[in-house]
């Protein structure tokens, strides 16, 4: 079985992870809406996660919505002590699968409530806020008054610590203002690297970085080198793009989702992997060609 510890930890707040994770986000169904297409499937990921040593899920009610939390329940409840569930909320679902604003204050309420009773918790160990002022990537504006009214929760203890998704580095600054930031999650991969100068300054303060997406996403990335590096490595692509993010620094914590035992074997994997000098050379260079 892989050493899951191998790869490191970081903190976040007061919860000491390891820096490989599980993203829930495929457990739902296509386009994230609806139940998963093999429900027993999915619960069986999810104990084989916690088997192999995973301690930081990533999930969000708006998954299904309601879907992929009612499944970490299922699968996992009562929760291990030293499981850290990180949640995020901002948005909410439209009867067609659209993704939706739900920045309100008694949408922001009525959310972290909706996770709460979901996942069958009292407190949500980490809740990040998702900006969406900008559906596909960080777009400028003021998180100031939606902060401010989940601070609100985290003062109540519904929540006990807080980060940010889809945001800009103007956005932290605000956020950090209000109250204290735990982590950061944005699309940041092999081939996209508009953050870089933003990871290296959130290491810098202690602060984690989860990037998602790490093959692109929904528009999963085409690169010949990350091929190649891959079949001379022995390694997928995923498991060489996700590697390289364990590599790049070290307040990089990785979520990568999957709804099959096969994949979430070969992701759990990378822990143990280190990509040679001069393969991350020739990674390194994909994001400028």
């Amino acid at each position: 079985m892989t050493d899951l510890s191998a790869a490191g930890t970081f903190t976040m707040g007061d919860r000491k992870v390891k820096r490989l994770g599980y993203g829930a986000m495929q457990l739902a169904g296509p386009g994230v809406f609806g139940p998963p297409k093999d429900h027993d499937a999915a619960i069986a990921v999810l104990r084989a996660a916690i088997e192999a040593g995973v301690d930081h899920i990533d999930t969000s009610d708006f998954y299904g919505p309601h879907v992929t939390n009612r499944l970490i329940r299922e699968a996992l409840h009562p929760y291990a002590d030293d499981l850290t569930i990180v949640t995020k909320i901002g948005a909410k679902r439209g009867d067609d699968a659209s993704w939706n604003p739900a920045f309100a204050p008694e949408e922001l309420e009525a959310a972290v409530h909706d996770n709460l009773r979901n996942l069958g918790i009292e407190q949500i160990e980490i809740v990040n806020l998702r900006a969406m002022f900008g559906i596909h990537g960080p777009a400028e504006g003021s998180i100031e008054a939606p902060l401010t009214a989940l601070a609100k929760l985290q003062q109540q203890g519904l929540i006990r610590h807080v980060g940010l998704s889809n945001v800009t580095a103007a956005q932290i600054e605000e956020g950090r203002k209000i109250t204290e930031i735990v982590c950061v999650q944005n699309q940041y991969n092999v081939a996209h690297r508009e953050d870089d100068a933003l990871i290296d300054a959130l290491a810098a303060d202690g602060i984690a970085y989860v990037p998602f997406f790490p093959l692109g996403g929904f528009s999963p990335l085409q690169s010949d080198t990350l091929s190649r590096v891959a079949a001379e490595l022995d390694a997928t692509p995923m498991q060489v793009a996700l590697a390289w993010l364990l590599q790049r620094s070290p307040n990089i914590l990785l979520i990568p989702g999957t709804s099959s035992l096969g994949h979430l074997r070969e992701n759990l994997a990378v822990a143990e992997m280190t990509l040679p000098d001069e393969a991350v050379a020739r990674l390194d260079a994909i994001a400028s060609s």
